[in-house]
Protein backbone atom coordinates (compact mmCIF):
# COMPACT_ATOMS: atom_id res chain seq x y z
CA UNK A 1 0.00 0.00 0.00
CA UNK A 2 1.21 3.47 -0.86
CA UNK A 3 2.22 6.15 1.60
CA UNK A 4 0.95 9.71 1.53
CA UNK A 5 3.76 12.30 1.77
CA UNK A 6 2.69 15.81 2.75
CA UNK A 7 4.85 18.72 1.64
CA UNK A 8 4.31 22.45 2.05
CA UNK A 9 5.27 25.56 3.92
CA UNK A 10 5.66 25.86 7.67
CA UNK A 11 2.20 26.36 9.22
CA UNK A 12 0.49 24.74 6.22
CA UNK A 13 -0.90 22.07 8.54
CA UNK A 14 1.14 19.07 7.40
CA UNK A 15 1.32 17.53 10.87
CA UNK A 16 -2.24 18.37 11.89
CA UNK A 17 -3.82 17.33 8.60
CA UNK A 18 -1.50 14.31 8.56
CA UNK A 19 -2.69 12.99 11.91
CA UNK A 20 -6.34 13.39 10.92
CA UNK A 21 -5.79 11.86 7.48
CA UNK A 22 -3.95 8.90 9.01
CA UNK A 23 -6.91 8.26 11.32
CA UNK A 24 -9.37 8.53 8.45
CA UNK A 25 -7.39 6.05 6.34
CA UNK A 26 -6.26 3.71 9.12
CA UNK A 27 -2.62 4.54 8.28
CA UNK A 28 0.37 5.15 10.54
CA UNK A 29 1.53 8.73 11.01
CA UNK A 30 5.17 9.84 10.79
CA UNK A 31 6.49 13.37 11.29
CA UNK A 32 10.01 13.79 9.91
CA UNK A 33 10.63 16.91 12.04
CA UNK A 34 10.10 14.82 15.16
CA UNK A 35 12.33 12.03 13.83
CA UNK A 36 15.10 14.56 13.10
CA UNK A 37 14.83 16.17 16.53
CA UNK A 38 14.95 12.74 18.22
CA UNK A 39 17.91 11.63 16.12
CA UNK A 40 19.82 14.84 16.89
CA UNK A 41 18.62 14.96 20.53
CA UNK A 42 17.79 18.66 20.23
CA UNK A 43 15.04 20.90 18.83
CA UNK A 44 15.08 21.93 15.16
CA UNK A 45 15.81 25.56 16.05
CA UNK A 46 18.92 24.49 17.94
CA UNK A 47 20.10 22.23 15.10
CA UNK A 48 19.80 25.14 12.65
CA UNK A 49 21.47 27.70 14.94
CA UNK A 50 24.36 25.40 15.91
CA UNK A 51 24.95 23.52 12.65
CA UNK A 52 23.77 25.99 10.02
CA UNK A 53 21.42 25.69 7.05
CA UNK A 54 23.47 23.32 4.88
CA UNK A 55 24.09 20.76 7.63
CA UNK A 56 20.45 20.95 8.71
CA UNK A 57 19.29 20.23 5.14
CA UNK A 58 21.74 17.29 4.93
CA UNK A 59 20.46 15.82 8.22
CA UNK A 60 16.83 16.37 7.24
CA UNK A 61 17.50 14.73 3.88
CA UNK A 62 19.05 11.67 5.53
CA UNK A 63 15.90 11.23 7.62
CA UNK A 64 13.75 11.43 4.49
CA UNK A 65 15.98 9.01 2.58
CA UNK A 66 16.01 6.47 5.41
CA UNK A 67 12.26 6.03 5.84
CA UNK A 68 10.99 2.57 4.97
CA UNK A 69 7.29 2.17 5.59
CA UNK A 70 3.96 1.31 4.04
CA UNK A 71 0.49 2.66 4.68
CA UNK A 72 1.79 5.78 6.41
CA UNK A 73 0.99 9.45 6.20
CA UNK A 74 4.33 11.25 6.34
CA UNK A 75 4.48 14.93 7.29
CA UNK A 76 7.78 16.33 6.06
CA UNK A 77 9.61 19.41 7.20
CA UNK A 78 8.90 22.34 4.92
CA UNK A 79 12.49 22.32 3.70
CA UNK A 80 12.62 18.59 2.85
CA UNK A 81 12.13 19.56 -0.80
CA UNK A 82 15.71 20.89 -0.84
CA UNK A 83 16.94 17.28 -0.68
CA UNK A 84 16.47 15.74 -4.10
CA UNK A 85 17.59 12.31 -2.86
CA UNK A 86 15.11 12.40 0.02
CA UNK A 87 12.26 13.45 -2.25
CA UNK A 88 13.15 10.70 -4.73
CA UNK A 89 13.18 8.10 -1.94
CA UNK A 90 9.98 9.41 -0.36
CA UNK A 91 8.09 9.41 -3.65
CA UNK A 92 9.04 5.84 -4.66
CA UNK A 93 6.07 4.20 -2.92
CA UNK A 94 4.02 7.30 -2.18
CA UNK A 95 1.64 9.93 -3.39
CA UNK A 96 3.26 13.33 -2.76
CA UNK A 97 0.68 15.95 -1.79
CA UNK A 98 1.37 19.67 -1.57
CA UNK A 99 -0.76 21.38 1.06
CA UNK A 100 -0.95 24.79 -0.58
CA UNK A 101 -1.94 27.61 1.76
CA UNK A 102 -2.03 31.24 0.61
CA UNK A 103 0.84 33.30 1.99
CA UNK A 104 -1.58 35.67 3.75
CA UNK A 105 -3.05 32.74 5.68
CA UNK A 106 0.40 31.39 6.54
CA UNK A 107 1.36 34.79 7.97
CA UNK A 108 -1.73 34.68 10.22
CA UNK A 109 -0.96 31.14 11.39
CA UNK A 110 2.69 31.69 12.26
CA UNK A 111 3.21 31.92 15.99
CA UNK A 112 6.59 33.07 17.22
CA UNK A 113 9.60 33.79 15.08
CA UNK A 114 10.71 31.71 12.12
CA UNK A 115 13.85 30.78 14.08
CA UNK A 116 11.79 29.61 17.07
CA UNK A 117 9.76 27.35 14.77
CA UNK A 118 12.89 25.79 13.30
CA UNK A 119 12.35 27.17 9.80
CA UNK A 120 15.51 26.55 7.78
CA UNK A 121 16.73 29.36 5.53
CA UNK A 122 20.18 30.04 4.04
CA UNK A 123 19.99 33.70 5.16
CA UNK A 124 17.49 35.70 7.17
CA UNK A 125 14.32 35.81 5.07
CA UNK A 126 10.69 36.81 5.39
CA UNK A 127 7.97 34.17 5.17
CA UNK A 128 7.06 35.50 1.72
CA UNK A 129 10.67 35.17 0.51
CA UNK A 130 10.79 31.60 1.85
CA UNK A 131 7.57 30.81 0.00
CA UNK A 132 8.95 32.25 -3.24
CA UNK A 133 12.12 30.16 -2.87
CA UNK A 134 10.31 26.89 -2.06
CA UNK A 135 7.17 27.11 -4.18
CA UNK A 136 8.84 25.90 -7.42
CA UNK A 137 10.10 22.83 -5.54
CA UNK A 138 6.66 22.08 -4.12
CA UNK A 139 5.31 22.25 -7.69
CA UNK A 140 8.12 20.01 -8.94
CA UNK A 141 7.57 17.18 -6.47
CA UNK A 142 3.82 17.23 -5.86
CA UNK A 143 1.59 14.76 -7.65
CA UNK A 144 -1.42 16.43 -6.08
CA UNK A 145 -1.84 20.06 -5.05
CA UNK A 146 -4.50 20.60 -2.41
CA UNK A 147 -5.60 24.20 -1.87
CA UNK A 148 -6.16 24.45 1.87
CA UNK A 149 -9.25 26.43 2.66
CA UNK A 150 -11.22 25.89 5.81
CA UNK A 151 -10.42 23.72 8.79
CA UNK A 152 -7.75 21.04 8.95
CA UNK A 153 -10.51 18.47 9.39
CA UNK A 154 -12.14 19.60 6.15
CA UNK A 155 -8.80 19.55 4.32
CA UNK A 156 -8.05 16.01 5.56
CA UNK A 157 -11.53 14.81 4.60
CA UNK A 158 -11.32 16.36 1.11
CA UNK A 159 -7.87 14.86 0.60
CA UNK A 160 -9.04 11.41 1.74
CA UNK A 161 -11.99 11.55 -0.66
CA UNK A 162 -9.81 12.68 -3.54
CA UNK A 163 -7.24 9.93 -2.94
CA UNK A 164 -9.95 7.26 -2.79
CA UNK A 165 -12.10 8.61 -5.63
CA UNK A 166 -9.11 8.98 -7.95
CA UNK A 167 -7.96 5.44 -7.10
CA UNK A 168 -4.60 6.68 -5.85
CA UNK A 169 -4.63 4.52 -2.72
Amino acid sequence: MKNIVLIGMPAAGKSTVGVILAKLLGYDFIDTDILLALEQKRPLSQIISEDGFDRFIEAEGRVGESLRCEKAVIATGGSMVFSENAMKALSENSIVVWLDVPIEELEKRMVGTLADRGVATPVKMSLREIFEMREPLYRKYAELRVPCEGSTELTASKLRNRLLNDGLI
